[in-house]
């Protein structure tokens, strides 16, 4: 398998994940790889002239969501489709190189043709690469097949998303959902230290898996999938199209603002994740998605003992201050919110919950 520098199209074999020329990362392209490609003729070799021929046309939307029971890129065989959303379709796959199974989100085509979207895709994809913690899901592969579907490799997580967990058992048991919260804070504190804000977690974007021990391990996932740190001009553009990711009702206010974000951004919106999950509501009311973001600017949340009487107050507290309006009043890190978390949940183990955080 060879790759390819998305910016300066040169091909390359081996395990080169970045291009050495411009730092790139590279996108694996089919073929058997080989040596970079040049395009200046050999001495006396004569130029070949070949006339213009048709556009080559584009994937279409109906080959992007009905892969299944096809091969992938000469890799990966689909076996059913998961689910599909605003930006991609999500597949079931068999790594016929591995054989493991793996997740694949296949990015929408009109995606595609957003070149300053694609570039920012590769880019955030390059940096979740790099992610290696087990409450973490890290992108395996950027890939792009020969008639321009772009797609990204994941592990594949047996298991239940904490949304699901919410609509069936209802608002959860206060050391159960303080354990979650500690892992997610771990997995996140590490992606924050490889310069990697999440900005866009909810409870559709947490894993529940049963470890081989049978104990439950939350795993934090999508991250890197083309999301901006601060509004730009193409911020309305890229939204319009589906690629800038953010669920209204768990963005931070300076997310909200278009500020730069970083991790006290994502401690807002695990805040609001683990109120959700004690409670079964949002802390912030509206009837539409902006009216719950103007309170967000404008209002404070509604206390969670309001909600829920029976709820420890120290835990409240520790809640409570991760969503505080300014940044600067907030944790100043996940690894912060998840050590408060662990001394406020009384009859837990404090040391057991400590060490998820290590």
């Amino acid at each position: 398998m060879s790759r390819r520098c998305p910016r300066c199209k040169t091909v390359y074999a081996g395990d080169a994940r970045f291009c050495p020329k411009d730092g790139s990362p590279l996108v694996d392209v089919g073929g058997t790889g080989g040596k970079p490609i040049s395009t200046t003729p050999k001495p006396g070799q004569k130029t070949l002239v070949r006339k213009a021929g048709a556009p080559k046309a584009g994937p279409s939307m109906s080959r992007a969501g009905n892969l299944t029971d096809q091969i992938l890129d000469k890799r990966y065989e689909i076996l059913r489709k998961l689910g599909e959303g605003g930006m991609a379709f999500v597949y079931e796959a068999r790594d016929r190189t591995t054989g493991q199974s793996v997740a694949i989100k296949v990015l929408l085509p009109k995606l595609g043709k957003d070149q300053s979207a694609v570039e920012r895709l590769r880019r955030e994809a390059g940096l979740a690469m790099r992610l290696d913690h087990p409450n973490a899901c890290r992108i395996q592969r950027l890939g792009e097949t020969e008639d321009g579907l772009i797609y990204l490799v994941m592990p594949y997580l047996r298991g239940q998303l904490l949304s699901d967990r919410e609509v069936q058992q209802g608002p959860m048991d206060p050391l159960q959902g303080v354990e979650i919260l500690v892992q997610c804070c771990a997995g996140l504190h590490h992606a924050h230290q490889l310069n990697i804000v999440h900005r866009d977690l909810k409870p559709e974007n947490i894993m529940l898996v049963q470890d081989p021990s049978g104990r439950e391990r939350a795993i934090v996932m999508d991250f890197g999938l083309a999301k901006e740190n601060r509004a730009s001009p193409n911020v309305a553009k890229l939204t319009a199209t589906g690629i800038i990711l953010g669920t209204p009702e768990f963005m931070s206010p300076e997310q909200i603002r278009g500020k730069l974000l970083d991790a006290r951004s994502d401690v807002y919106a695990l805040g609001i994740v683990g109120y959700e999950m004690f409670t079964g509501k949002l802390p912030f009311q509206g009837r539409t998605p902006q009216e719950m973001m103007i309170a967000r600017l404008r209002g404070r949340p509604t206390p969670l003992r309001q909600v829920r009487s029976d709820f420890p107050k120290k835990l409240e507290g520790v809640l409570m201050h991760s969503m505080a309006t300014d940044p600067g009043d907030r944790f100043p890190t996940t690894h912060a919110f998840g050590e408060a978390l662990a001394e406020a949940a009384e009859g837990s183990d404090r040391d057991a919950l400590l060490r998820l955080l290590a």
